[in-house]
Protein backbone atom coordinates (compact mmCIF):
# COMPACT_ATOMS: atom_id res chain seq x y z
CA UNK A 1 0.00 0.00 0.00
CA UNK A 2 1.78 3.27 -1.31
CA UNK A 3 -0.93 5.68 -0.23
CA UNK A 4 -3.64 6.59 2.48
CA UNK A 5 -5.65 9.52 2.55
CA UNK A 6 -8.94 10.13 4.45
CA UNK A 7 -11.88 11.71 3.22
CA UNK A 8 -16.09 11.96 4.33
CA UNK A 9 -17.45 10.36 1.37
CA UNK A 10 -15.96 8.54 -1.20
CA UNK A 11 -17.43 8.82 -4.47
CA UNK A 12 -17.53 6.51 -6.98
CA UNK A 13 -17.90 7.02 -10.79
CA UNK A 14 -16.97 10.85 -12.55
CA UNK A 15 -20.13 10.82 -14.34
CA UNK A 16 -22.43 13.68 -13.74
CA UNK A 17 -24.59 11.77 -10.43
CA UNK A 18 -20.58 11.35 -9.12
CA UNK A 19 -19.63 14.88 -10.05
CA UNK A 20 -22.95 16.61 -8.78
CA UNK A 21 -23.00 15.01 -5.93
CA UNK A 22 -19.40 16.46 -4.45
CA UNK A 23 -20.71 19.46 -6.26
CA UNK A 24 -23.20 19.82 -3.50
CA UNK A 25 -21.63 18.22 -0.53
CA UNK A 26 -18.59 20.79 -0.74
CA UNK A 27 -21.23 23.36 -0.90
CA UNK A 28 -22.03 22.52 2.27
CA UNK A 29 -18.96 21.68 4.23
CA UNK A 30 -18.86 18.24 3.44
CA UNK A 31 -15.62 16.58 1.83
CA UNK A 32 -15.68 14.22 -1.00
CA UNK A 33 -13.00 12.24 -3.62
CA UNK A 34 -13.95 11.36 -6.87
CA UNK A 35 -12.56 8.19 -8.46
CA UNK A 36 -12.91 7.61 -11.67
CA UNK A 37 -11.72 5.01 -14.03
CA UNK A 38 -11.75 6.72 -17.58
CA UNK A 39 -9.94 9.72 -17.84
CA UNK A 40 -11.37 13.59 -17.88
CA UNK A 41 -11.61 13.96 -22.04
CA UNK A 42 -13.31 10.78 -22.23
CA UNK A 43 -15.79 11.60 -19.42
CA UNK A 44 -16.66 14.65 -21.08
CA UNK A 45 -17.37 13.43 -24.64
CA UNK A 46 -19.36 10.68 -23.21
CA UNK A 47 -22.70 11.50 -25.35
CA UNK A 48 -26.16 11.32 -23.55
CA UNK A 49 -29.52 12.57 -23.23
CA UNK A 50 -30.40 16.23 -22.73
CA UNK A 51 -33.87 16.48 -21.53
CA UNK A 52 -34.04 18.37 -17.96
CA UNK A 53 -37.02 18.17 -15.79
CA UNK A 54 -38.20 21.46 -14.41
CA UNK A 55 -37.13 20.00 -11.04
CA UNK A 56 -33.75 19.19 -12.34
CA UNK A 57 -33.48 22.85 -14.00
CA UNK A 58 -34.46 24.45 -10.68
CA UNK A 59 -31.43 22.24 -8.38
CA UNK A 60 -29.06 22.51 -11.22
CA UNK A 61 -29.40 26.99 -10.65
CA UNK A 62 -30.26 26.15 -6.85
CA UNK A 63 -26.67 25.05 -6.75
CA UNK A 64 -24.99 27.75 -8.83
CA UNK A 65 -24.69 25.35 -12.08
CA UNK A 66 -27.92 27.42 -14.37
CA UNK A 67 -25.91 30.32 -15.84
CA UNK A 68 -24.73 28.36 -19.09
CA UNK A 69 -27.85 26.38 -19.45
CA UNK A 70 -30.39 28.59 -18.65
CA UNK A 71 -27.77 30.88 -21.57
CA UNK A 72 -27.76 28.00 -24.08
CA UNK A 73 -30.53 25.65 -23.40
CA UNK A 74 -33.54 25.27 -25.21
CA UNK A 75 -37.01 25.62 -23.15
CA UNK A 76 -40.43 24.20 -24.99
CA UNK A 77 -43.72 23.17 -23.14
CA UNK A 78 -43.31 19.24 -23.81
CA UNK A 79 -42.77 16.70 -26.66
CA UNK A 80 -45.41 16.07 -29.50
CA UNK A 81 -46.14 12.77 -30.80
CA UNK A 82 -46.94 12.27 -34.59
CA UNK A 83 -48.51 9.11 -35.55
CA UNK A 84 -49.23 8.01 -39.14
CA UNK A 85 -53.01 9.46 -40.02
CA UNK A 86 -53.81 11.23 -36.76
CA UNK A 87 -53.24 15.00 -35.50
CA UNK A 88 -50.35 16.09 -33.63
CA UNK A 89 -50.60 15.24 -29.98
CA UNK A 90 -48.69 17.19 -27.26
CA UNK A 91 -47.38 15.48 -23.95
CA UNK A 92 -48.23 19.61 -22.37
CA UNK A 93 -45.98 19.92 -19.38
CA UNK A 94 -46.59 23.72 -19.57
CA UNK A 95 -50.34 23.45 -19.70
CA UNK A 96 -50.89 21.25 -17.34
CA UNK A 97 -47.64 21.62 -14.49
CA UNK A 98 -47.15 25.53 -15.30
CA UNK A 99 -43.37 24.31 -16.12
CA UNK A 100 -41.56 23.90 -18.96
CA UNK A 101 -38.78 21.51 -19.84
CA UNK A 102 -35.33 22.28 -20.83
CA UNK A 103 -33.25 20.08 -23.91
CA UNK A 104 -29.68 20.83 -22.67
CA UNK A 105 -27.11 18.08 -23.20
CA UNK A 106 -25.51 15.89 -20.57
CA UNK A 107 -22.01 16.71 -22.27
CA UNK A 108 -22.71 20.44 -21.87
CA UNK A 109 -23.83 19.57 -17.93
CA UNK A 110 -20.52 17.80 -17.53
CA UNK A 111 -18.62 20.48 -18.37
CA UNK A 112 -20.12 22.82 -16.02
CA UNK A 113 -19.70 20.14 -13.01
CA UNK A 114 -16.06 20.24 -13.98
CA UNK A 115 -15.63 23.62 -14.23
CA UNK A 116 -17.09 24.13 -10.72
CA UNK A 117 -14.73 21.65 -9.12
CA UNK A 118 -11.84 22.94 -11.04
CA UNK A 119 -12.43 26.69 -9.43
CA UNK A 120 -12.66 25.10 -5.72
CA UNK A 121 -9.87 22.23 -6.10
CA UNK A 122 -12.17 19.65 -6.03
CA UNK A 123 -10.63 16.28 -5.75
CA UNK A 124 -11.28 14.28 -8.97
CA UNK A 125 -9.19 11.15 -9.50
CA UNK A 126 -9.33 9.83 -13.20
CA UNK A 127 -8.18 6.74 -14.33
CA UNK A 128 -8.18 4.77 -11.13
CA UNK A 129 -8.23 0.91 -11.76
CA UNK A 130 -9.46 -1.84 -9.95
CA UNK A 131 -11.81 -0.29 -7.49
CA UNK A 132 -12.67 -2.19 -4.44
CA UNK A 133 -14.92 -1.55 -2.04
CA UNK A 134 -14.12 -2.55 1.62
CA UNK A 135 -15.90 -3.29 5.21
CA UNK A 136 -18.83 -1.66 3.77
CA UNK A 137 -21.00 -2.92 6.82
CA UNK A 138 -18.34 -1.47 9.09
CA UNK A 139 -18.36 2.04 10.66
CA UNK A 140 -14.82 2.60 8.84
CA UNK A 141 -15.37 1.59 5.48
CA UNK A 142 -12.55 2.24 2.80
CA UNK A 143 -11.86 2.05 -1.11
CA UNK A 144 -8.76 0.90 -2.50
CA UNK A 145 -7.82 1.42 -5.90
CA UNK A 146 -4.45 1.47 -8.10
CA UNK A 147 -2.97 4.18 -10.02
CA UNK A 148 0.42 4.51 -11.69
CA UNK A 149 1.24 1.12 -11.06
CA UNK A 150 0.52 1.86 -6.77
CA UNK A 151 -1.77 0.85 -4.92
CA UNK A 152 -3.97 3.60 -3.10
CA UNK A 153 -6.23 3.70 0.19
CA UNK A 154 -9.29 6.23 0.94
CA UNK A 155 -10.28 5.70 4.06
CA UNK A 156 -14.08 7.04 4.36
CA UNK A 157 -17.25 7.57 6.52
CA UNK A 158 -19.18 6.76 3.43
CA UNK A 159 -19.29 5.74 -0.18
CA UNK A 160 -21.47 6.43 -2.90
CA UNK A 161 -21.62 4.03 -6.01
CA UNK A 162 -22.32 6.23 -8.46
CA UNK A 163 -20.37 4.06 -11.65
CA UNK A 164 -23.10 3.04 -13.70
CA UNK A 165 -24.39 -0.12 -14.85
CA UNK A 166 -20.95 -2.20 -15.63
CA UNK A 167 -19.59 -0.10 -12.48
CA UNK A 168 -18.29 -2.16 -9.25
CA UNK A 169 -20.54 -0.51 -6.74
CA UNK A 170 -23.35 -2.52 -7.41
CA UNK A 171 -21.87 -5.69 -7.73
CA UNK A 172 -20.14 -5.28 -4.19
CA UNK A 173 -23.53 -5.81 -2.72
CA UNK A 174 -24.22 -9.51 -1.86
CA UNK A 175 -26.21 -11.66 -4.12
CA UNK A 176 -28.14 -12.86 -0.78
CA UNK A 177 -29.18 -8.57 -0.32
CA UNK A 178 -29.71 -7.58 -3.97
CA UNK A 179 -32.79 -7.94 -5.75
CA UNK A 180 -32.87 -7.07 -9.57
CA UNK A 181 -35.63 -6.81 -12.07
CA UNK A 182 -34.89 -6.05 -15.32
CA UNK A 183 -36.70 -6.56 -18.98
CA UNK A 184 -34.91 -6.15 -22.20
CA UNK A 185 -36.95 -4.85 -25.11
CA UNK A 186 -36.72 -6.32 -28.96
CA UNK A 187 -35.25 -3.49 -30.61
CA UNK A 188 -32.70 -1.13 -30.31
CA UNK A 189 -32.11 2.96 -31.09
CA UNK A 190 -29.56 4.42 -33.80
CA UNK A 191 -28.89 7.93 -33.24
CA UNK A 192 -27.25 10.49 -34.88
CA UNK A 193 -25.68 13.71 -34.01
CA UNK A 194 -24.88 16.53 -36.55
CA UNK A 195 -23.98 20.04 -36.36
CA UNK A 196 -27.59 21.31 -37.91
CA UNK A 197 -30.35 23.82 -37.02
CA UNK A 198 -32.65 21.05 -34.67
CA UNK A 199 -35.85 20.35 -36.01
CA UNK A 200 -37.79 23.09 -34.04
CA UNK A 201 -39.65 20.51 -31.48
CA UNK A 202 -38.65 17.37 -29.53
CA UNK A 203 -41.12 15.13 -31.56
CA UNK A 204 -41.79 11.21 -31.08
CA UNK A 205 -43.16 9.99 -34.10
CA UNK A 206 -45.05 6.29 -34.79
CA UNK A 207 -44.73 5.06 -38.11
CA UNK A 208 -45.30 1.59 -39.37
CA UNK A 209 -41.61 1.38 -40.22
CA UNK A 210 -40.46 1.68 -36.93
CA UNK A 211 -40.26 4.67 -34.36
CA UNK A 212 -37.93 7.79 -34.50
CA UNK A 213 -37.27 10.79 -32.87
CA UNK A 214 -36.18 14.23 -33.21
CA UNK A 215 -34.32 16.18 -30.17
CA UNK A 216 -31.92 18.81 -30.08
CA UNK A 217 -29.01 19.48 -28.01
CA UNK A 218 -28.23 23.55 -28.66
CA UNK A 219 -29.21 26.22 -31.84
CA UNK A 220 -26.66 24.28 -33.97
CA UNK A 221 -26.90 20.88 -32.71
CA UNK A 222 -29.31 17.72 -33.58
CA UNK A 223 -30.23 14.82 -32.43
CA UNK A 224 -32.26 12.29 -33.83
CA UNK A 225 -33.03 8.32 -33.83
CA UNK A 226 -34.69 5.66 -35.28
CA UNK A 227 -35.61 2.27 -33.95
CA UNK A 228 -33.75 -0.28 -35.41
CA UNK A 229 -32.56 -4.45 -34.58
CA UNK A 230 -31.02 -5.09 -31.57
CA UNK A 231 -27.59 -6.76 -33.74
CA UNK A 232 -27.98 -3.75 -36.40
CA UNK A 233 -23.93 -2.54 -37.20
CA UNK A 234 -23.15 0.99 -37.54
CA UNK A 235 -21.22 0.19 -41.04
CA UNK A 236 -24.58 -0.68 -42.70
CA UNK A 237 -25.89 2.68 -41.86
CA UNK A 238 -24.26 6.17 -43.90
CA UNK A 239 -25.41 9.02 -43.08
CA UNK A 240 -27.63 9.33 -46.61
CA UNK A 241 -29.70 6.24 -45.21
CA UNK A 242 -30.05 6.85 -42.04
CA UNK A 243 -31.92 10.21 -43.14
CA UNK A 244 -33.49 8.41 -45.70
CA UNK A 245 -35.19 6.20 -43.27
CA UNK A 246 -35.90 9.09 -40.58
CA UNK A 247 -37.49 11.24 -42.69
CA UNK A 248 -39.71 8.38 -44.67
CA UNK A 249 -40.88 7.45 -40.31
CA UNK A 250 -41.80 11.22 -40.15
CA UNK A 251 -44.93 13.09 -41.69
CA UNK A 252 -44.17 14.68 -44.94
CA UNK A 253 -44.37 18.59 -43.75
CA UNK A 254 -41.90 17.43 -40.85
CA UNK A 255 -39.24 15.66 -42.94
CA UNK A 256 -39.51 18.58 -45.02
CA UNK A 257 -38.10 20.77 -42.33
CA UNK A 258 -35.38 18.22 -41.31
CA UNK A 259 -31.98 20.06 -41.87
CA UNK A 260 -29.53 16.62 -42.88
CA UNK A 261 -25.66 17.43 -42.90
CA UNK A 262 -22.13 14.69 -41.82
CA UNK A 263 -22.73 13.38 -38.50
CA UNK A 264 -20.59 13.81 -35.52
CA UNK A 265 -21.25 10.93 -33.67
CA UNK A 266 -23.49 7.95 -34.89
CA UNK A 267 -24.21 5.18 -32.12
CA UNK A 268 -26.62 2.24 -31.28
CA UNK A 269 -28.26 1.93 -27.89
CA UNK A 270 -29.94 -1.27 -26.81
CA UNK A 271 -33.06 -0.61 -25.01
CA UNK A 272 -33.23 -2.05 -21.26
CA UNK A 273 -35.46 -1.40 -18.05
CA UNK A 274 -33.57 -2.27 -14.62
CA UNK A 275 -33.77 -1.96 -11.42
CA UNK A 276 -31.69 -3.02 -8.45
CA UNK A 277 -33.24 -3.13 -4.87
CA UNK A 278 -31.91 -1.83 -2.12
CA UNK A 279 -29.84 1.09 -2.81
CA UNK A 280 -28.06 0.48 0.28
CA UNK A 281 -26.03 -1.60 1.61
CA UNK A 282 -24.09 -0.88 5.03
CA UNK A 283 -22.44 2.11 4.05
CA UNK A 284 -22.79 2.24 0.55
CA UNK A 285 -25.55 3.94 -1.13
CA UNK A 286 -25.88 3.61 -4.69
CA UNK A 287 -27.32 7.00 -7.40
CA UNK A 288 -27.84 7.17 -10.89
CA UNK A 289 -27.28 3.82 -13.50
CA UNK A 290 -25.54 1.85 -11.02
CA UNK A 291 -28.97 1.48 -9.40
CA UNK A 292 -31.51 1.82 -12.19
CA UNK A 293 -31.67 1.98 -16.00
CA UNK A 294 -34.60 3.13 -18.24
CA UNK A 295 -35.48 3.16 -21.93
CA UNK A 296 -34.83 6.80 -23.65
CA UNK A 297 -38.47 6.77 -24.50
CA UNK A 298 -39.30 8.40 -21.34
CA UNK A 299 -36.14 11.11 -20.68
CA UNK A 300 -36.16 9.93 -17.25
CA UNK A 301 -32.31 8.88 -16.68
CA UNK A 302 -29.79 11.56 -15.94
CA UNK A 303 -33.29 12.76 -14.29
CA UNK A 304 -33.55 10.13 -12.08
CA UNK A 305 -29.61 10.03 -11.39
CA UNK A 306 -29.95 13.94 -10.76
CA UNK A 307 -33.03 13.14 -7.93
CA UNK A 308 -30.89 10.29 -6.74
CA UNK A 309 -28.11 12.61 -5.88
CA UNK A 310 -31.11 15.62 -4.08
CA UNK A 311 -31.58 12.94 -1.77
CA UNK A 312 -28.54 11.57 -1.14
CA UNK A 313 -26.48 15.01 -0.50
CA UNK A 314 -29.56 15.98 1.90
CA UNK A 315 -28.80 12.74 3.51
CA UNK A 316 -24.78 13.28 4.26
CA UNK A 317 -25.59 17.05 4.79
CA UNK A 318 -28.32 16.17 7.44
CA UNK A 319 -25.55 13.58 9.64
CA UNK A 320 -22.53 15.97 9.38
CA UNK A 321 -24.68 19.24 10.50
CA UNK A 322 -27.26 17.89 12.51
CA UNK A 323 -25.77 14.08 13.51
CA UNK A 324 -29.00 12.59 12.45
CA UNK A 325 -29.90 9.94 10.47
CA UNK A 326 -33.21 10.23 9.29
CA UNK A 327 -32.65 10.62 5.22
CA UNK A 328 -29.81 8.21 5.17
CA UNK A 329 -32.54 5.39 6.50
CA UNK A 330 -34.66 6.44 4.29
CA UNK A 331 -32.66 6.94 1.42
CA UNK A 332 -33.01 4.10 -0.58
CA UNK A 333 -36.80 3.73 -0.03
CA UNK A 334 -37.39 7.39 -1.18
CA UNK A 335 -35.64 7.45 -4.17
CA UNK A 336 -37.55 3.96 -5.59
CA UNK A 337 -40.28 5.51 -5.08
CA UNK A 338 -39.41 8.08 -7.50
CA UNK A 339 -37.47 5.20 -10.14
CA UNK A 340 -40.31 2.85 -9.99
CA UNK A 341 -42.76 5.75 -11.53
CA UNK A 342 -40.03 7.04 -14.17
CA UNK A 343 -39.58 3.29 -15.23
CA UNK A 344 -43.20 2.65 -15.27
CA UNK A 345 -43.99 6.02 -17.38
CA UNK A 346 -40.86 4.65 -19.70
CA UNK A 347 -42.52 1.32 -20.41
CA UNK A 348 -45.29 2.64 -21.10
CA UNK A 349 -44.49 5.10 -23.67
CA UNK A 350 -42.06 2.37 -25.26
CA UNK A 351 -44.67 0.11 -25.49
CA UNK A 352 -46.81 2.89 -27.10
CA UNK A 353 -44.80 4.43 -29.40
CA UNK A 354 -42.45 1.38 -30.44
CA UNK A 355 -43.29 -1.50 -33.22
CA UNK A 356 -42.43 -5.27 -31.81
CA UNK A 357 -41.27 -7.59 -33.91
CA UNK A 358 -44.25 -10.16 -33.50
CA UNK A 359 -47.27 -7.41 -32.76
CA UNK A 360 -50.35 -8.10 -34.37
CA UNK A 361 -53.06 -5.71 -35.95
CA UNK A 362 -55.20 -6.36 -32.44
CA UNK A 363 -51.80 -4.88 -30.69
CA UNK A 364 -51.86 -2.23 -32.89
CA UNK A 365 -55.33 -1.08 -33.07
CA UNK A 366 -55.02 -1.45 -28.98
CA UNK A 367 -52.07 1.42 -29.36
CA UNK A 368 -54.05 3.55 -31.43
CA UNK A 369 -57.06 3.47 -29.24
CA UNK A 370 -54.51 4.47 -26.42
CA UNK A 371 -53.26 7.56 -28.60
CA UNK A 372 -57.18 8.40 -29.54
CA UNK A 373 -58.17 8.45 -25.25
CA UNK A 374 -55.09 10.20 -24.29
CA UNK A 375 -56.13 12.95 -27.22
CA UNK A 376 -59.65 13.28 -25.91
CA UNK A 377 -59.02 12.79 -22.21
CA UNK A 378 -57.95 16.15 -20.27
CA UNK A 379 -57.42 14.02 -17.28
CA UNK A 380 -54.94 11.62 -19.07
CA UNK A 381 -53.56 14.48 -20.34
CA UNK A 382 -52.82 15.79 -17.67
CA UNK A 383 -51.60 12.60 -15.48
CA UNK A 384 -49.01 12.49 -18.76
CA UNK A 385 -47.90 15.44 -18.17
CA UNK A 386 -47.55 15.30 -14.48
CA UNK A 387 -45.25 12.27 -15.04
CA UNK A 388 -43.14 13.76 -17.97
CA UNK A 389 -42.46 16.83 -16.51
CA UNK A 390 -41.31 15.07 -13.00
CA UNK A 391 -43.16 14.55 -9.83
CA UNK A 392 -41.32 16.72 -7.18
CA UNK A 393 -39.05 15.75 -4.92
CA UNK A 394 -40.43 14.12 -1.22
CA UNK A 395 -40.10 16.08 1.73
Amino acid sequence: MSGVMRTQVAIIGGGPAGLLLSHILHGNGVESVVLERRSRSHVVQRIRAGVLEPGTVELLCKVGLGERMMREGHRHDGVAIRWTGRDRFLIDAKKYTGKRMMAYGQTAITEDLYAARDAVGGQIIHEAQNVQLHDLTSSEPFVTYSKDEQIQRIDCDYVAGCDGFHGVSRHSIPGSVLRTFEKQYPFAWLGIMSATPPFPDIVYCHHERGFALASMRSPMLSRYYIQCEVDTKLEEWPDERFWRELKARCPEEMAAQIVTGPSIEKSIAPLRSFVAEPMRYGRLFLAGDAAHIVPPTGAKGLNLAVSDVYYLSRAFIEVYREDRTRYLESYSTMALRRVWSAERLSWWLTNLLHRFPNDTPFDERIRENQLDYLAASKRAQASLAEQYAGLPFEE
